[in-house]
C-alpha cells in the first residue's frame, strides 16, 4: 500500500481504531470528558478545527492529530476553532516539549510557519516566542 492510500485509510479511522484502545464510556458526565469520548470514535479526516483544539488541548491522539492540525495551520495559521483567531495554534504551541522531542521534523516545520508569519496577534505571541525558544 502507498504511503498516499495509507494516509487515506487512516484519515478514515478513529482514534479508537488508529490507537487500538477503545475507552468505553465516559467514566463521569461533565462536557470536556464527554466530548473527548466521543471524539474518539470520530474518524480523524472528519476533525474540524475546534475538534483538534479540543483533543490536542488534552493531549490527546497525538501522533496522528499534530500532523492534520499541522496540515491546517499551514493553509491558515490563524485557523480558529470556538474561541479566537488561532487557538488551535495555541493549543499545538503549548504541547508538552517530551513530545517534540520525539517529533523534531513536525518541530522544525512549525518553527519554520511561524517565521513565515506576517502578524503574530497580541493574543498569542507569549506561546509563539516560548515555542521558538524551545528545543526539539
Amino acid at each position: 500500500m502507498g504511503i498516499r492510500n495509507l494516509e487515506s485509510k487512516r484519515r478514515g479511522q478513529s482514534l479508537d481504531e488508529l490507537e487500538a484502545d477503545d475507552w468505553g464510556p465516559p467514566p463521569f458526565d461533565s462536557y470536556l470528558v464527554t466530548t473527548c469520548h466521543r471524539l474518539r470514535k470520530k474518524p480523524i479526516g472528519e476533525f474540524k478545527i475546534e475538534d483538534l483544539r479540543i483533543m490536542i488541548g488534552q493531549e490527546i491522539g497525538l501522533l496522528f492529530l499534530v500532523p492534520l492540525a499541522l496540515e491546517r495551520i499551514e493553509a491558515d495559521p490563524l485557523a480558529e476553532g470556538d474561541y479566537y483567531p488561532g487557538d488551535l495554534l495555541v493549543n499545538v504551541l503549548r504541547v508538552s516539549p517530551e513530545f517534540w522531542n520525539g517529533h523534531a521534523g513536525w518541530h522544525r516545520r512549525l518553527r519554520d510557519l511561524l517565521r513565515r508569519m506576517e502578524l503574530i496577534p497580541g493574543e498569542i505571541a507569549e506561546e509563539v516566542e516560548r515555542f521558538q525558544n524551545s528545543e526539539a
